[in-house]
């Protein structure tokens, strides 16, 4: 009791916000992370321990960086080559942010999108990541209680985002696997006329496209459906398109900045891109977020406000020149898209050979696994309880598709690119010897049963499995999946 009171005290002394739930972490997507933190997964050190499947992280391309960086010393103030420059970089700049480092993101920006656009670099606000550029955005285009639309299934981590510290709400497009999760003009409506009717302002809607958790792409058909309802709403539309080229196979990326250009009658100022460095770079430490708004009044906020978390200089300046490298860029992109292609499908092929299907997907750093079959039960309960099995007995950390807001119960997120070869081999034949260990077994504590008993240690050879129909796609030629 003493303890509690003292802690009730102590709270009393701190602001609602930071004693509140408002981060969004009270969720099995960040429990998850935590089980891999106390009981990390490593080759050799902790072979049995956790994998962690449940960070978007892009790692599969960091060779090509390397060699880039010790090919071009001068690139950094932290150099002998480039220290003659750590002065200039080092004093105090501008919050516009250094001129070279906005024209280079703003040509990458354009090339990552097929040149089918052009960008301003006046336009470019920087930010903390992707996470302050959000923040940035809702504080900007909302009043708290005032609300964002959201398809659903989505990232976790907008709860925290847009929410946290600028009291907006966040109201849920609810989509469905019936037709693959697409965002359609009667879920926006219905989503809309609920709001509504609840006394619920929206503000605007927020798509993530390549999609987070699905990656998948938003055609032009259902951008330009998106576009005019927002118009016709007059309401803000917030495209996160930081997964833009993690596009590994047709069709092509579309940007709504492509639509907009279209569109003559579209009201740009209600449109805003979020963009950032952490999933087409794989440079999340570096923390570039930026924000490109067609609306001269939310560049002018947002660049005062970017001083709550702007880019170092040095960051800047060492990305300037690495952007700017055209070669080196077209390179990269087109590498880390054929790495991400066969690093997918090794995956999601493995999988189906034990009848494990995935929501068929042609971008960004994981796909979405259906295990409705698996569940004891098709109610969220039943689906955590799976969850809880996966986590603490084959030892994987998937997020399940309740942390995303996902109106069915059964689908997991599962993330491929943050890990080396090795231990994708491992994460897959844990998945699979799982699924054949419990193939027929028709309720959880029969597969908790199972797996105490085994220890999920069975020795299965993928000889025994049906090879893939083309030899080239044979996991037993495949370098990747070898046992």
């Amino acid at each position: 009791m003493v303890s509690i009171s003292n802690n009730y005290q102590k709270q009393q002394l701190l602001s609602k916000i930071t004693t509140n739930d408002g981060h969004g972490e009270n969720s099995p997507y960040f429990d998850g992370w935590k089980a891999y933190a106390n009981d990390p997964f490593h080759l050799t050190d902790n072979p049995n321990g956790v994998i962690q499947m449940g960070l978007a992280e892009n790692q599969l391309c960091f060779d090509l960086i390397q060699e880039w960086v010790v090919n071009n010393p001068k690139a950094s103030i932290c150099t002998a080559e480039g220290a003659e420059n750590f002065q200039d970089i080092a004093i105090f700049q501008d919050y516009h942010g250094l001129p070279e480092f906005r024209q280079a993101v703003a040509r990458f920006m354009e090339k990552v999108r097929g040149d089918k656009v052009t960008f301003d670099p006046d336009r470019i606000v920087m930010s903390g990541g992707a996470t302050g550029a959000h923040e940035m955005l809702a504080f900007c285009l909302a009043d708290p209680g005032d609300a964002f639309l959201v398809p659903t299934p989505y990232y976790p981590g907008f709860d925290r985002d847009l929410r946290w510290r600028t009291g907006v709400q966040l109201f849920p497009v609810v989509c469905e696997s019936c037709n693959d999760f697409k965002v359609t003009k009667k879920a926006l409506e219905e989503a809309y006329e609920k709001a509504q009717q609840s006394n619920i302002k929206i503000k605007g809607l927020l798509i993530n496209n390549p999609s987070n958790p699905l990656g998948t792409l938003l055609d032009k058909d259902t951008l330009r459906d998106i576009v005019t309802f927002i118009n016709s709403k007059n309401i803000h539309l917030v495209c996160d398109e930081i997964y833009a080229a993690t596009v590994f196979d047709q069709p092509r990326f579309i940007s709504v900045s492509e639509i907009v250009e279209e569109i003559i009658e579209c009201n740009q100022d209600l449109i805003h891109i979020v963009y950032s460095l952490s999933k087409d770079l794989g440079f999340p430490g570096f923390r570039v977020g930026i924000v490109y708004s067609y609306n001269d009044t939310v560049v002018n906020i947002a660049r005062k406000m970017s001083s709550f978390g702007l880019v170092s200089t040095q960051t800047q300046h060492l990305l300037a020149s690495m952007l700017s490298d055209e070669i080196f860029i077209e390179k990269f992109i087109a590498e880390s898209s054929e790495r991400l292609g066969q690093r997918q499908g090794m995956f999601t092929k493995g999988l189906a050979q034990v009848g494990i299907s995935t929501l068929k997907s042609n971008a960004g750093l994981f796909f979405w696994m259906d295990l409705r079959r698996l569940l004891k039960e098709a109610t969220f309960d039943g689906e955590l309880e799976l969850w809880r099995i996966i986590i603490n007995e084959v030892k994987l950390n998937v997020s399940p598709g309740c942390s995303f807001h996902c109106s069915e119960p059964g689908w997991f997120r599962v993330c491929f690119a943050n890990m080396d070869d090795e231990t994708m081999k491992t994460a897959l034949r844990r998945i699979r010897n799982f699924v054949l260990q419990t193939k027929g077994l028709n309720n959880i504590a029969a597969i908790k049963k199972q797996c105490s008993r085994s220890k999920l240690q069975i020795s299965l050879s993928f000889r025994r499995l049906d090879d893939f129909n083309s030899p080239a796609h044979s996991p037993m030629n495949s370098p990747l999946v070898r046992t």
